[in-house]
């Protein structure tokens, strides 16, 4: 009986030992994969549901798929993320497409270049403090909107929008003196009659009362390489096949998107918005399904690129023209 129990101990002895090899094996197997994979920083010019597609590559492991391992740093602003990159902080930048213009002509040599769109609409909506009927654009005359900051995407779209629709800027108080990521601070504390917010900002204001959704931006301002990836333009050429991996993962991020139900997108991007219910981010991609604001696919076409130049010189910000061919990266 004695050496029945020893056997028998021994097998059990022997078991958790296999086990253990086994349970060792695999995570020296994962720990060796994931040493594989390229480390990319990207900065992100805001953090929102407008984008949508690049959390799910993210939450979905599409960057891995690939051999990248992502780190999604928030930079806010479309100059600091532009400063990030230029400085080496993040190799990639994702912000508006207007940042590489101003580079450019700013006379930087290794200068910045768009290699693949996202959106190809101004995420923001225009909230009013109080509930109006009926919004038109000509209610806005005499009123004080906090456009975002001066030179920025929201602000200059805004800006085109209202010009393109008998709107001067000089009929009303056009605001570009809050910085970005103080715009809703602002006017939860009394500025303002109408403010330019991003997603799940704007929804959040109007949840808890604080404003009312008027308009989207992006609906009145027309198609533009909205938010695009950048790089240095030495960066992409000394790493074609990092860039090329990174737009596919981006791409079935959008295929993604564009295929599967709002419940579905919101329950595998909730953990990147922990204090919006996931309710409210299906409502939300509905919003953004609706004004049709994410690419089909990630090429920047000269279309659209000319349109996003025609904003930037209403706005005053485009001294001389700039080349398609040079600010964007086509393989």
């Amino acid at each position: 009986m004695k050496k029945k129990g020893e056997d028998i101990l021994k097998k059990i002895i022997i078991t958790f030992i296999i086990i253990g090899l086994i349970i060792t094996g695999f995570f020296t197997f994962r720990k060796k994969e994931n040493t594989n994979l390229k480390k990319i920083k990207v900065g992100e010019v805001t953090h929102s549901i407008f984008y949508a597609p690049q959390y799910v590559a993210h939450s979905l492991g599409y960057f891995k798929d690939e051999g990248l391992d992502v780190e999604i740093i928030l930079t806010s602003g479309a100059d600091k993320v532009t400063s990030a990159v230029l400085s080496g902080d993040v190799q990639i930048g994702f912000c508006g497409s207007e940042s590489t213009i101003y580079v450019y002509n700013g006379g930087e040599k290794d200068y910045l270049q768009s290699f693949a769109g996202l959106t190809k609409k101004d995420g923001s909506f225009l909230v009013s403090r109080n509930k109006t009927k009926n919004f038109k654009l000509e209610d806005l005359k005499g009123k004080h909107i906090i456009a975002g900051r001066e030179g920025g995407m929201p602000a200059m779209t805004l800006e085109y929008a209202l010009n393109k629709n008998g709107i001067k800027s000089t009929d009303l108080n056009f605001d570009t003196s809050i910085d970005f990521a103080s715009t809703s601070g602002a006017f939860i504390g009394g500025t303002g009659d109408y403010v330019s917010l991003f997603e799940p900002t704007a929804s959040e204001f109007e949840e808890k009362g604080y404003g009312h959704i008027v308009a989207s931006i992006g609906e009145l301002g027309g198609n533009v390489p909205y938010t695009s990836y950048i790089a240095r333009k030495s960066y992409i050429e000394k790493n074609k096949k990092t860039i090329e991996s990174f737009t596919k993962a981006i791409q079935k991020g959008l295929d993604y998107v564009h295929n599967h139900k709002n419940s579905e997108i919101a329950e595998i991007i909730k953990d990147y918005f922990p204090d919006t219910d996931t309710k409210t981010i299906e409502k939300i991609i509905k919003r953004y399904k609706d004004i049709d604001a994410w690419n089909k696919k990630t090429k920047i076409n000269k279309i659209d690129f000319n349109h996003i130049k025609e904003i930037v010189k209403n706005a005053g910000k485009l001294d001389k023209d700039v080349p398609y061919s040079k600010l964007v990266y086509t393989k």
